[in-house]
């Protein structure tokens, strides 16, 4: 009988698991779960925050696959479950591949100003967008994928993405990024498999590349 593979996908900042919807895989080889944020305690650290979420996978030798935050996530998670392989999509590695954006943000304190509470009026900004086909399409999909808007969350998830300290980057992590991400510059990037044409929301546009590589990606070496 063939073991299958158990992949644990996780989802970007504030996303949900739908972010993966088209994402297929062969079921006669892979197992796919989902792992979904939950809410940090106060001025919890991320380190801990991934302790709590590696009680939620119940498989050995698993994949861990991240999309940006997400990535992050799954290589602190790395020390806790002892994944097979950790791949990370449109993410960084260490905190020298931030964006400029990102690294200023973190030394000004910028990130402090942002109206995070905002991200709850979802539904009144739909219903006023009457006038514009274009703003109405992107908040169908912020509401659809970007489900996580509790203030506190985006508190926590903005502050540690920015203040994330690792300078050492982990060679066992196959990183997927796209030339034209417009959150991760690819100029900061070190060594990942590109995509061209690829944006910071790939993993929703580019699901036919991850559906025919992935499997590749999972199995060498495996």
């Amino acid at each position: 009988m063939l073991t299958k593979f158990h992949i644990y996908f996780i989802p970007g900042m504030a996303a949900n698991s739908k972010i993966f919807e088209n994402i297929k895989l062969p079921s006669d080889e892979f197992e796919i779960h989902y792992l979904e944020w939950f809410q940090p305690k106060n001025e919890e650290k991320l380190l801990n925050y991934a302790k709590r979420m590696a009680l939620q996978i119940k498989h050995e030798n698993v994949i861990l696959i991240g999309v940006s935050f997400g990535g992050v996530l799954a290589q602190e998670l790395k020390q806790f479950v002892n994944p097979t392989k950790v791949i990370i999509i449109s993410s960084v590695k260490s905190s020298f591949e931030l964006s400029n954006t990102l690294k200023f943000a973190k030394n000004t304190k910028a990130y402090k100003l942002l109206p995070t509470q905002l991200a709850q009026y979802i539904d009144v900004l739909e219903s006023i967008s009457f006038g514009s086909n274009i703003l109405k399409r992107k908040l169908v999909l912020f509401e659809k994928y970007l489900s996580v808007r509790d203030k506190d969350y985006l508190d926590w998830a903005i502050e540690n993405i920015i203040n994330w300290e690792r300078k050492i980057i982990d060679k066992d992590v196959i990183h997927i990024h796209g030339d034209k991400d417009e959150v991760f510059t690819i100029k900061n990037i070190d060594k990942c498999i590109i995509l061209k044409g690829g944006t910071h929301s790939m993993i929703l546009n580019k699901y036919k590349w991850f559906n025919e590589n992935l499997p590749k990606i999972i199995k060498n070496d495996s």
